[in-house]
């Protein structure tokens, strides 16, 4: 196997656990900063949805620069600096964050202005460990363990969300904005470390320069930009990660206000719903990766089905949940949230897969901009989304006049994009996917040993 820094043996199942437990980290930030601080400022301070909706979309309008740290480590050759620096920006930003919510409870102008800021530093370091992280996993795996991998690192990462959502709960009950700083310093710290750990000693010390590896013809980042861009498939692709990452995003920063203002849930309550949803979407991927053991390999045709199956299914259970809200079913929540959650593992692990296969495609060491690519358009959709769902719930509360209905009604539009996407999905999730044999349980040759 050959990239950017020179032949290299194809990672061990240790290896890809390692990256795995980098995942995990930049994952429990995340659940600091988009659901627990997403849920203080709607209920406990009682803000309008739009506003933490739009502190997150600068967070996510940075991820713009993903097609940008993806290119820079291809021709750098390495991928470690990014992630590791990446990590400690994010850290960072997701203390900041809940240190500027600590300050809107006494001065909301001067908390959401100090926000704004964290909320830059969060993006910067998702967008630079993240989208380096996941070419690195590209560059580094055999392509009939891609799958697998993919499993292995979102499996990781949702256990991650799942143990830190609850564990988070349980900390931050009876809740106060001192023990809320705490938690975000003791997460971002823990992450950090782990990130760390995980990636320190991945890539060898002796990685090539730019000049050996002949980085001079794809030192032109823009026309490196053109290039993925003129490849009909790397094109379609991007608009299904673009629509079903709106209806994805869309969904998951009403779930937990939904709770608490329909039902009546405290903070502990709606952040162990989270973490049930986020075990649905274990389960899901669990069951994938092991549906494939069993069977002996997915072939193309049975991933391209995973994939609009679960988004067909992520509408379904989108629609349970419109109809809890509608008709104020409390018992209905739990259910349809892990349905939901289930249905999004399912089609995460699907295109996750899809995506490593079709980054691996484009040759001369592109995997880094090619997942920066489709990194920034996830970036855009997840902005979209976070803000057109909770700007609809404002607006469905002013015609409704109450939260379950608005919310319900907010559901049911995003299960129709889900719709979308799985349509899209028919053409994009196949090109790619079809070259490569995509067996979970396949031993790689030992390339470079």
């Amino acid at each position: 196997m050959t990239n950017a820094i020179g032949p290299q043996r194809p990672l061990s199942w240790l290896g890809v656990a390692r990256l795995g437990l980098a995942q995990t980290a930049l994952g429990a930030v995340t659940v600091l900063t988009i659901a627990i601080l997403n849920r203080v400022m709607i209920v406990e301070l009682g803000m309008a949805a739009t506003i933490p909706a739009a502190l997150v979309v600068f967070q996510y309008a940075v991820q713009l620069l993903r097609p940008r740290f993806g290119f820079r480590s291809d021709v750098g050759g390495r991928r470690t600096p990014w992630i590791i620096g990446g990590t400690a920006v994010l850290a960072l930003g997701g203390i900041a964050a809940a240190s500027a919510v600590a300050v809107m409870s006494v001065d909301r102008v001067m908390g959401v202005g100090l926000a704004v800021g964290a909320y830059l530093l969060i993006g910067l370091g998702i967008g630079a460990a993240g989208t380096t992280l996941l070419a690195l996993l590209t560059a580094r795996v055999a392509p009939e363990r891609k799958p697998a991998a993919a499993s292995m690192l979102w499996i990781m990462m949702i256990a991650g969300i799942v143990a830190t959502a609850i564990t988070a709960g349980q900390l931050l009950e009876p809740f106060s904005f001192e023990r809320l700083i705490q938690v975000a310093i003791g997460i971002g710290g823990l992450a950090f470390l782990t990130a760390t750990l995980a990636v320190w000693g991945m890539e060898p010390r002796g990685a090539a320069s730019a000049e050996q590896t002949g980085a001079a013809e794809k030192s032109d980042f823009w026309a490196a930009l053109a290039e993925i861009w003129a490849d009909p498939t790397a094109r379609r692709f991007t608009y299904f990660v673009f629509v079903s990452m709106l209806a994805y995003k869309g969904q998951d920063i009403i779930l937990e206000p939904f709770a608490g203002e329909a039902f009546g849930y405290t903070v502990a309550e709606s952040t162990a719903l989270s973490g049930q949803q986020h075990a649905g979407a274990l389960i899901g991927m669990a069951l994938v990766a092991v549906s494939g053991w069993l069977l002996g390999g997915h072939s193309a045709q049975v991933l391209r089905i995973l994939t609009i199956g679960g988004c067909a299914a992520s509408a379904a259970a989108l629609g349970g949940l419109g109809l809890v809200g509608h008709l104020e079913i409390a018992a209905g929540l739990q259910p349809a949230a892990m349905a939901l959650g289930f249905s999004n593992g399912v089609f995460a692990v699907a295109a996750i897969a899809s995506m490593m296969a079709l980054a691996s495609e484009g040759g001369r060491s592109r995997e880094g901009v090619r997942i920066g690519v489709w990194g920034a358009a996830q970036g855009v959709a997840f902005g979209l989304g976070i803000l057109s769902g909770a700007a609809a719930v404002d607006l469905f509360r002013l015609a409704f006049g109450a939260a379950s209905p608005s919310y319900g009604s907010v559901f049911g539009l995003l299960a129709v994009s889900f719709l979308l996407a799985g349509a899209l999905a028919l053409r994009a999730v196949q090109s790619g996917a079809a070259r490569v044999r995509v067996g979970f349980g396949d031993e790689a040759p030992a390339a470079g040993a």
